[in-house]
């Protein structure tokens, strides 16, 4: 344990934002324990470094991304598992649980990569920079994978794109 318990209370804050992250990558309850798990384990192990940072999610998220990437290089597993509801209990306002699983289920069907950009972009809320950064990536290669993911996410949710507004000036909407 750390002598001043600044980890404890770390993970106490961050473990649920943190667990749904893992969900998200691997698309298994069980698998995203395991993730957190050793994430946090990998984490503390530097957590004499991260202590004086303003905030060290930022090193655990990419402790997940990168591990999550070591394992599916490792083990190649041919098995499906159906998505399950992120967080019992927990609710979105406008977001029910069917959707959760849909939506779940469509994100697991991406590359990994693209499937990690989409994930820390629009869950975690990070910006194109911080995307970047937990990747090890350029800003570019996030605009492109968030581009083409969500592309993909509509086809397999089948939203329509949409169209920007038709611009109009001046009065009586003459252009």
């Amino acid at each position: 344990m750390s002598g001043d318990g600044s980890f404890e209370a770390f993970v106490a804050e961050r473990s649920t934002a943190l667990l749904r992250t893992a969900y998200l990558l691997t698309g298994d309850r069980g698998h995203a324990e395991d993730l957190l798990q050793t994430a946090l384990v990998k984490t503390y192990r530097h957590w004499h470094r991260l202590v004086n940072r303003e905030d060290p999610t930022a090193f655990v998220r990419r402790v997940l991304v990168t591990t999550h990437a070591g394992w599916r290089r490792r083990l190649r597993v041919s098995e499906f598992v159906s998505a399950t509801p992120l967080l019992r209990g927990e609710t979105d306002a406008g977001f029910d649980t069917g959707d959760r699983q849909v939506v779940a289920a469509a994100l697991a069907q991406l590359p990994p990569r693209m499937r990690a950009v989409l994930v820390l972009r629009y869950f975690e809320d990070l910006s194109e920079a911080g995307t970047a950064e937990a990747l090890g990536c350029s800003v570019n290669t996030v605009k492109t994978h968030t581009t083409r993911g969500l592309a993909r996410l509509r086809e397999l949710l089948a939203v329509p794109p949409t169209r920007p507004a038709p611009c109009t000036t001046g009065s009586g909407g003459q252009p």
